[in-house]
């Protein structure tokens, strides 16, 4: 059973993640609040017991990426749909993923030697957002207004997700030179 925990603990929060913006939209703030930050403890502790026990797997190695990008996008989403995100930073956050995805499917149709593994920027970049989204729901439980804070932490976010882009981007020019060298 521990050897699947890491997996079960992933695909429940992929399956929170539409739950989590469902509840943003109708107003339930307090257990959207709630949800995604037992979503985010869950991501941690999956982490924690894959790599504690050694039980990492292959499917896990895609499915808490993905469960953790399904959480924000559509999190992020609906906090936009009742305006409480930037229009431009959710554009930002999903063209971002939405190339370093064609810049990983190019690299390997091309055979380029392209390592991609989550970088400490992306890693930071996630934190970053995790929290803009978390201090979101946040104020949006305690019945808070602080547009000016709100706008602090959209941009930071937008900081952390543009740089982490462009080093994701460094690393697809580098297997492209690497790639030409040995070709």
């Amino acid at each position: 059973m521990l050897k699947h925990l890491p997996n079960i603990l992933s695909l429940a929060r992929l399956a929170a993640a539409p739950l989590t913006a469902w509840l943003i939209l109708e107003g339930h703030d307090t257990a959207a609040f709630l949800l995604f930050a037992a979503a985010g403890l869950s991501d941690g502790l999956d982490g924690f017991i894959a790599r504690h026990w050694q039980v990492t797997s292959r499917s896990g190695a895609w499915l808490d990426p993905a469960a953790d990008k399904l959480l924000m996008l559509l999190c992020l989403l609906a906090l936009w749909q009742i305006d409480v995100a930037p229009w431009w930073l959710l554009a930002l956050m999903i063209l971002r993923d939405v190339c370093i995805v064609l810049g990983l499917g190019l690299a390997r149709l091309s055979g380029w030697p392209l390592q991609m593994a989550a970088s400490s920027l992306g890693k930071i970049s996630t934190v970053v957002q995790i929290i803009y989204v978390g201090g979101c729901l946040l104020l949006l439980a305690f019945d808070l207004e602080a547009p000016r804070l709100l706008f602090a932490a959209a941009f930071t976010a937008a900081v952390f997700t543009f740089v982490s882009w462009v080093g994701y981007g460094a690393a697809l020019v580098r297997a492209l030179l690497a790639g030409r060298r040995t070709a």
